[in-house]
């Protein structure tokens, strides 16, 4: 009896191995099947790259944070991103990124985790330096050159900024160009007045004064004007007076 099973065993396992045998074969033929194809039509293989075919072996693999201008690395190195890609992508601070080093030295940037954003509507501006910023919601913002020569802003224009939501950064990205300076009624033109734009930064806030009148100044007004009213009432008789006279002389 236990002999049986055993055979029977075995007998399972072999159709098994053997339905295993069959199906990698047809996946196989599936497969050389699918590449034929694919040459004939002219076109490329797709799908994930194999590893020991393709992929760079010395490939080495930075993550790092995006601080406006440049990736801060994990490994506590800084590493500059192209102002154009930063530009284009619309980065902003606290974007987490993945840089790719390959074998020949090339630098492939990835955004891989972008921050929560906000927007706002702000002017552009120039400093005395020829460093451009974004006024907006009150506070000065600085952007890349390449914003600024992608979308051909200039000082006085109308753009849409992004920034983090949840960080305090210098840096913005420009979102799009709203309106031209010539455009509006009275655009606010450089002159090369603006102060730089670290001073901006560093500039306490300056409250306006505002003249507030008291009790005693209004008073003293009410008074004047009641005196003047007093004064012009004194010479109506006279007035009269001298109205007859003319009269008189005239008969």
């Amino acid at each position: 009896m236990e002999e049986k099973n055993i055979n029977d065993d075995n007998k399972n396992a072999e159709k098994i191995q053997a339905l295993r045998d069959m199906i990698s074969a047809a996946e196989t033929t599936l497969q050389g099947a699918k590449s034929m194809l694919l040459q004939l039509e002219g076109k490329k293989k797709t799908g994930r790259r194999r590893k020991t075919e393709d992929a760079d072996d010395n490939e080495k693999v930075i993550e790092g944070t995006f601080n406006g201008q440049i990736m801060l690395g994990t490994d506590g190195k800084q590493y500059p991103v192209p102002a154009n890609y930063a530009s284009k992508s619309k980065l902003v601070k606290g974007d987490m990124m993945k840089l790719s080093i390959t074998s020949d030295g090339s630098f492939i940037y990835k955004q891989i985790g972008p921050v929560i954003r906000k927007m706002a509507i702000g002017t552009v501006n120039q400093d005395t330096d020829g460093n451009y910023f974004v006024v907006a919601d009150g506070k000065a913002y600085r952007v890349l050159l390449a914003s600024i020569t992608y979308f051909k802003v200039e000082p006085g224009d109308e753009v849409t900024l992004v920034t983090p939501r949840d960080l305090d950064s210098e840096w913005g990205a420009i979102e799009n160009l709203l309106q031209k300076s010539h455009e509006k009624k009275e655009a606010p033109r450089n002159s090369g007045g603006f102060k730089k734009i670290d001073d901006i930064f560093n500039e306490k806030p300056k409250h306006e004064e505002m003249k507030t009148t008291t009790p005693e100044s209004e008073e003293n007004n009410v008074t004047r004007a009641n005196s003047n009213l007093s004064a012009i009432d004194e010479w109506m008789p006279n007035l009269d007076e001298l109205r007859k006279e003319l009269e008189n002389k005239s008969n």
